[in-house]
């Protein structure tokens, strides 16, 4: 399916996709489920993966607060920049690093419900318009949820389940 342009098409693809990456997720063995995948990537793990998608659900409701709010949110996080992107994404999986892989699933679920209300409370219009919102800057804020959900869910899949193709 294509990137959403629409708030359907944005609510359809994020819980699909949500519902895919969960279905595979589940789909594995509990010990696949824990496994380390093969060197070369950071998120060296499906609790990993997980925690990255929700740490990223938890960025943009921040982006979103501080945003509507009239004020300009630190993007990506405070202290980062786009170009220092992989030392904010190595920060959050240390954070997440000790941490079980059912408590991350757990929080990933409740992050994604929380987006998935901001996204449902706006009308088509809100989310698709571009430059509607300042902090948004030259793009929707339904890009940006998009980014955050559907985009991110299917980058996730691919990556597990890359990580078992390899295996």
């Amino acid at each position: 399916m294509p990137r959403p342009t629409t708030k359907e098409e944005l609510i359809d693809l994020s819980r699909k996709n949500f519902d895919k990456l969960n279905t595979f997720i589940d789909s594995l063995s509990p010990a696949q489920q824990i496994s380390e995948f093969p060197k070369g990537t950071m998120n060296r793990n499906v609790r990993d993966v997980l925690a990255h998608l929700h740490h990223w659900h938890l960025l943009m409701a921040g982006w979103y607060e501080s945003g509507m709010k009239g004020g300009k949110p630190d993007m990506p996080a405070k202290g980062y920049t786009w170009k220092t992107l992989p030392e904010l994404n190595l920060k959050i999986w240390e954070e997440y690093s000790g941490a079980e892989l059912k408590k991350v699933r757990k929080l990933f679920e409740k992050s994604y419900g929380d987006i998935r209300e901001l996204i449902v409370k706006h009308t088509n219009d809100e989310l698709f318009e571009k430059k509607k919102y300042k902090w948004t800057g030259t793009t929707s804020l339904g890009a940006y949820f998009v980014s955050s959900t559907s985009s991110h869910y299917d980058w996730a899949l691919k990556l597990i389940t890359r990580a078992f193709k390899v295996k």
